[in-house]
């Protein structure tokens, strides 16, 4: 059941946040709970260590605050609670659509360590190679543990690579799974988008002169229409049935087996603005297709993707003799996704059957015959299958204490690409493929010792430590041939004789001897998504072992001090060392000082070093590569790449806390995060890449000298970046004293981020002497240093009055830049400079109510609406860019009417509906 003194999920950030107990609990129980310490196993190995007296800030989220709210997914859920937390939701992002990435304090998703029940939870087998917050990322898929399987959240605010290993920088979520052996409870979820799209025109229909559309006069990309207001929608259809049982282990009343099942369906929604584009062949230079004033302009998805979710989640523990406990956990997810890639107009190169064309017949709008009569929206289905399972054996016998377990987990994410065709087929071309699928798996061995010793402190001083051993490895599955192969309406331009080009029907220059096929110019590869090519297939392994100490203690009345330190061996790039020191002083009664200072690292993931696609681009005629590579093929040895190194971290953090009256909290934290030898994506390099003219002039001579004239551009990753993080964490908690009003909360989190650069290494071995060759772009500095809020604020009054209750809370994400393609046009070549098509998201106020309702003990119902107030972010600009600046903002902004990069997404108001019963 609910607590008549609920937390509010912002309220759940102070060091007084309880969770939620999974059975009832009578009012006076419920109030006595609120004031007792809570006992955290996150950040220290102490049996007795509370959130009140930790050396560094710790937030704990109640299974009761994950549950309320009209959110199913465990990140979106965070995202409103955590102000360091992000969580945007890009769109037409292939497999980011599906499984999207969050961050703690800006940093990469990869940086911040996930645990269940303190075990080391794995990642997910995608990798974000698109441009979205987190690119070059793989990170864990929070989305597939179930909120109501949760029993809390301890979120570490601090780096903890000592003491928990790799990843832990920004931080550690460890979630608690519920392990009650009674009672349960049961949900049902029914929610929809009810909004007005702030910005975008409801069009009518198009302007018509003599029965033919009329293209604007200010921009000539775009015809004339009627409009109505703005455009309303009304989709997102979303429903959930969840439950959670808690039974005794198989009869044994002192063991239990704890287990939740969910299924969740999320609809699509689609925010595009209509497409005011031509979409046909001119049947003449003076005439339009008469079907432009028919055609459907709400072509696009540009939204949350179509995803059915079936999950299992088990925790079970049974005591074995008078010592000793065995637990289990065991989880299981299967994600169907279907999102949207690019609509493939009816007029585009990519709808053309080549195979009506002789190959030495040049296209033109006279003989374009199209595949399909109206065009074609590919869409991308996403298959996600994740399982995992831990089995361990503890043990409290005389006065130490001791843990081993074993823990495997596997993330398999496929892909279909459905509704495209690859147009080098022609005709003959699939309609659907398999576009192949990445797999990751994990085993982990953990020992984990520690004892209390008696060392004259004032408490006694807990020693840890322990050792870990880790394999992983990352697999990748070709596609269909059709998926990625070049059909035979495509046929490269060679060198020579008049003859022989007049013998394959080609078109000869005498000049430079060079016979063309004009007619076989058809893209290759299904289009939306070119499958995984049989040149990526990919199976690839490490190792690694561990060993740590850790100490624990209150040296004196008011003084308490962490130390820990880790040693790790990794089979691929080698040791590394890390350390820990963390103190807290309580000067006087409810308030102390805290702080600590670290080292911390991250080893490159299998995905970074080894990830491989490729997909065929002709330029010039002549079909080219654009290939990610492994950081160790041939191709990335030729431009100078080099095995990658750990990103290493040194944390320095520093703040208050305060508790100076009965119920109300104040902490402060300050921290400040170096990272060298940051592992991001280069540029594309080569005679297609990014770069000037004369740079990829000079890239392509070099893998032309190395024997790889047939790559056009390729990227890997590289140690490419030193940077800092820098901000403020504040939370304000108060429990509201209303005698005879029931038990209220108001919370007040505040969240101040900022990223820079220190440094661009672009040491790249044949590369380095290349005037103006950059490695690591405008675009991507700026999506890294600007991409997430500067700042966030959470607002919360939650509570409860008899059989009625409230949570109101308001959000502000600060600004966000979204940058454009377009290089700076003062300073073409500054990495820091803003583009004339950069797009400036100002900061937004998002406004969440939720009432409840709750006839009996037993029973609950709510309603409420996420974005009550409808807000969305900034409009991108379309049409001509101002007079001052000159030239056109890019097409696709007129249909695309929002920056993938809000911190909210951009889908507007959200109304829901809840019943609960508890037993």
């Amino acid at each position: 059941m609910r607590s008549t003194t609920r937390l509010s999920l912002l309220a759940s950030l102070s060091s007084l946040a309880v969770a939620a107990p999974a059975f009832a609990q009578s009012a006076a129980d419920e109030a006595d709970a609120a004031d007792a310490p809570q006992i955290i196993v996150t950040g220290t190995r102490s049996a007795n260590r509370t959130v009140q007296d930790s050396a560094v800030p710790i937030d704990v989220l109640s299974g009761a605050a994950m549950t309320d709210g009209g959110q199913a997914e465990t990140n979106k859920i965070l995202n409103k609670l955590v102000p360091s937390f992000n969580f945007p939701q890009p769109a037409i992002a292939d497999g980011s659509d599906a499984l999207r990435p969050a961050t703690l304090r800006g940093l990469s998703p990869d940086q911040t360590l996930v645990l269940i029940n303190g075990k080391r939870r794995h990642v997910s087998a995608l990798l974000n190679i698109n441009g979205t917050v987190g690119r070059g990322s793989a990170a864990v898929d929070m989305n597939t543990i179930p909120a109501l399987a949760i029993d809390r959240i301890e979120v570490l605010r601090d780096g903890a690579s000592s003491q928990y290993g790799s990843d832990a920088i920004a931080g550690v979520i460890n979630i608690r799974i519920k392990s009650a052996n009674s009672g349960g409870r049961a949900t049902v979820s029914y929610g929809k988008y009810n909004t007005t799209i702030d910005g975008v025109d409801n069009v009518t229909g198009l302007v018509t002169s003599g029965g033919a559309p009329v293209p604007m006069t200010t921009d000539s990309r775009y015809f004339q229409a009627n409009v109505q207001g703005e455009r309303k929608a009304h989709d997102g259809e979303s429903y959930a049935i969840s439950a959670n049982v808690g039974l005794p282990f198989f009869g044994n009343q002192d063991g239990y087996i704890n287990i939740t099942g969910e299924y969740r369906h999320r609809g699509f929604t689609n925010r595009q603005g209509f497409d005011l584009r031509p979409n046909y062949i001119r049947p003449t230079a003076t005439t339009w297709d008469p079907r432009e004033l028919t055609f459907n302009r709400l072509e696009f998805r540009f939204g949350d993707p179509v995803a059915d979710d079936f999950i299992l989640f088990a925790n079970a523990g049974v005591p074995v003799g008078d010592s000793y406990e065995l637990y289990m956990t065991a989880s299981f997810d299967k994600r169907d996704s279907l999102s949207a890639a690019n609509y493939r107009q009816q007029n585009a190169a990519a709808n053309r059957d080549w195979s009506v064309l002789a190959p030495n017949t040049a296209p033109t709008n006279a003989n374009f015959v199209a595949l399909t009569p109206d065009g074609f929206l590919p869409k991308i289905q996403s298959a996600l299958t994740d399982f995992a399972g831990t089995i361990g054996l503890r043990t409290t016998a005389g006065e130490w204490n001791a843990d081993a377990s074993f823990s495997a987990g596997q993330n398999h994410f496929d892909y279909r690409v459905e509704d495209s065709l690859n147009t080098s087929f022609g005709p003959a071309s699939q309609r659907s493929f398999d576009a192949g699928g990445l797999r990751y798996s994990q085993y982990l061995a953990n020992l984990d010792i520690s004892r209390e010793f008696d060392a004259g402190f004032a408490s006694p001083l807990t020693v840890a430590f322990g050792a870990e051993y880790r394999s992983e490895r990352f697999k990748i599955r070709p596609g269909d041939p059709q998926s990625w192969a070049i059909g035979p309406y495509f046929q490269p331009s060679i060198v020579t004789t008049a003859l022989n080009c007049t013998a394959t029907s080609g078109v000869y220059n005498a000049g430079t001897s060079v016979c063309s096929y004009p007619g076989r110019g058809a893209g290759a590869g299904a289009q939306g998504f070119p499958g995984l090519p049989a040149s990526a297939s990919t199976n690839r392994q490490r190792e690694n072992i561990a060993a740590y100490v850790e100490l624990d203690a209150d040296l004196m009345e008011n003084l308490s001090a962490t130390m820990a330190a880790r040693f790790e061996h990794y089979s691929d790039f080698g040791d590394t060392l890390t350390s820990k020191l963390a103190l807290r002083y309580e000067f006087v009664p409810g308030f102390a000082l805290r702080g600590s200072i670290s080292t911390g690292f991250r080893a490159p993931s299998l995905h970074q070093q080894f990830f491989t696609t490729t997909s065929t681009n002709f330029i010039g005629g002549v079909p080219v590569d654009i290939s990610t590579v492994a950081v160790d093929s041939p191709v990335a040895k030729a431009l100078g790449s080099k095995p990658l190194r750990p990103e290493k971290a040194f944390n320095l953090s520093a703040g208050f806390t305060a508790n100076p009256l009965s119920g109300l909290t104040l902490t402060v934290d300050y921290y400040n995060i170096r990272i060298n030898d940051r592992i991001v994506l280069t540029e594309n390099l080569g005679a297609a890449g990014s770069g000037t003219s004369a740079v990829n002039t000079a890239v392509k001579a070099v893998l032309d000298a190395n024997g790889f004239n047939s790559v056009g551009a390729a990227r890997f990753f590289i140690n490419g970046l030193n940077t800092r993080t820098e901000g403020v964490d504040a939370v304000l908690n108060w429990r509201v004293p209303v005698e005879g009003m029931g038990k209220w909360t108001l919370t007040a989190a505040y969240n101040y981020n900022k990223q820079k650069i220190l440094k661009y290494n672009n040491d790249l071995g044949p590369l380095a002497s290349i005037p103006g060759l950059i490695l690591f772009g405008r675009v991507e500095s700026l999506r890294f240093t600007e991409g997430q809020p500067r700042d966030k604020v959470v607002l919360s009054l939650d509570g409860d009055l008899g059989m009625f209750g409230l949570t109101a809370r308001t959000t502000r994400y600060g600004k966000v830049t979204s940058p454009g393609s377009a290089a700076p046009i003062s300073a073409p070549t500054s990495l820091t400079d803003y583009g004339p098509d950069d797009i400036f998201l100002s900061a937004k106020w998002i406004t969440d109510l939720e009432l409840r309702f709750k006839p009996t003990e037993r029973l609950s119902f709510a309603i409420g609406a996420d974005n009550l107030l409808d807000v969305y972010p900034d409009r991108s600009p379309w049409g001509p860019r101002p007079a001052s600046v000159g030239g056109s903002y890019p097409a696709n902004q007129q249909y695309i009417p929002f920056s993938i990069f809000s911190p909210f997404g951009f889908n507007g108001r959200y109304l829901y509906a809840k019943a609960s019963i508890s037993f």
